[in-house]
């Protein structure tokens, strides 16, 4: 079964950085409408997709108090330099940097991307807190009023609301350098102590088979998505790739998404309707933990979500398979209460398969182009021609109704129909 693990978890908000001001400075309006404006679009988003909140959300603005400790005990331990009202972090004087990344001091100085400023004693120094300049919000310190930098904000609402020591940091891979790379220098730095027992670093979602780029005018939101497809159908589509790699949207990935929960919904429909007592089995306790076994061993595996999906959907055939025969042998009757366990516990991980078939195909009815009356109407046509072997109307009615996105199953409980996909 499921390790049943206490998580503390954080997602921080840089409510407040160039860009923000920037923009602000561009659209004029106060900073602080950009990044509420943004917060709220982004939770928004999250809620959509049924992603479950942290249980600490904090605002760089709100740990200033914080921030400015963390800076001070890296001055103290000669870590960091003040410059006219700036500080920064003297990359030099940690000797680890580089460890999360695999690059070197040496490399770097012949010309990674690196903040251009004279003042510096080294140019790979980073600024932990930047000197009050027109137009900017800043905040009072013992260095005079600023703001905070990037790096430093992170470090800060970490160790407020995690500690010293995290188990777990997540982020895109374009973050490893230098922004996670200076999280460690500064964190460890100041604390003496490991920042981050495990890095979960997440690949790109790219548009068919290109980066999303301004330039190139494919940009795609979670709103755009959502307009053409379930946020479950989305979930399914990006947990189909181990999260460390590359994925691509296409509306072609997307419908096979959709297609894949059809297929689901359809297996759960018919183990519920035609064989719910065998379905609804008890299993012992030490049996369920065998059954689930290699699903949280891929789990285990760096978080192996696509080896999950493709293990679940070789169950679904063959449990098809066996509803197929409809022969309600041994196999059959350990099978299908198995698979019911299945379904149920790593969907419940996964955050997806956890709704009711019915309403799921209800759902979909809704969404169709031809009302409902019209399409019983048209079944009840079609059962008439085919007790007069009409066979010929039988497969007209379902070719017309195919075209306009109406499949139709026949079961021994009568003819059932869903919606298809693209």
């Amino acid at each position: 079964m499921p390790l049943q693990i206490y998580v503390k978890y954080t997602r921080n908000y840089t409510d407040i950085d160039d860009k923000i001001i920037n923009r602000a400075n561009k659209d004029g309006v106060p900073w602080n409408e950009i990044s509420e404006r943004y917060i709220k679009a982004f939770d928004e988003d999250m809620d959509a997709l049924g992603v479950k909140p942290p249980d600490f959300m904090p605002k760089a603005t709100e740990t200033i108090k914080e921030m400015i400790e963390v800076i001070q005990a890296l001055i103290d331990k000669d870590y960091a330099y003040v410059l006219d009202g700036d500080v920064y972090y003297s990359v030099g004087k940690f000797h680890g940097y580089g460890k999360l990344s695999g690059k070197n001091i040496e490399e770097l100085e012949a010309g990674a991307r690196v903040e251009v400023d004279e003042r510096k004693k080294d140019p790979l120094d980073f600024a932990l807190w930047k000197s009050s300049k027109p137009g900017e919000p800043s905040w009072p310190s013992p260095w005079g009023e600023g703001r905070p930098g990037w790096h430093i904000e992170c470090s800060a609402m970490s160790q407020k609301f995690l500690g010293e020591t995290i188990d777990i940091h997540g982020g895109g891979k374009d973050l490893i350098f230098p922004h996670h790379e200076n999280e460690i220098a500064q964190s460890e730095a100041a604390t003496g102590k490991p920042f981050v027992r495990y890095w979960l670093h997440n690949g790109f979602v790219n548009i068919e088979k290109e980066k999303m780029s301004k330039s190139l005018g494919n940009i795609l939101t979670i709103r755009d998505a959502l307009k053409n497809y379930s946020a479950e159908a989305i979930r399914l589509f990006l947990l189909s790739s181990h999260y460390r790699s590359p994925i691509d949207y296409s509306q072609e990935a997307l419908r096979n998404a959709e297609a894949d929960l059809d297929r689901f919904y359809t297996t759960v429909g018919r183990m519920e309707r035609d064989w719910p007592d065998v379905a609804n089995a008890p299993i012992p306790e030490e049996v369920k933990q065998e059954i689930l076994k290699p699903y949280m061993n891929a789990m285990d595996e760096d978080f192996n979500t696509a080896a999950v999906k493709g293990f679940i959907f070789q169950r679904i055939t063959e449990i098809n398979r066996l509803m197929d025969f409809a022969r309600i042998d041994e196999e059959f009757q350990k099978t299908l209460p198995r698979a019911a366990l299945i379904f149920k516990e790593m969907g419940g991980i996964l955050g997806i398969f956890n709704r009711n078939w019915q309403e799921y195909f209800e759902e979909k009815k809704s969404r169709s182009s031809i009302p409902e009356d019209e399409i019983q109407r048209l079944i009840a046509r079609r059962t008439e021609a085919k007790k007069e072997k009409d066979f010929k109307i039988a497969d007209a009615i379902r070719s017309e109704l195919d075209k306009k996105g109406v499949l139709l199953e026949d079961t021994p409980k009568g003819t059932v129909w869903r919606i298809k996909i693209g």
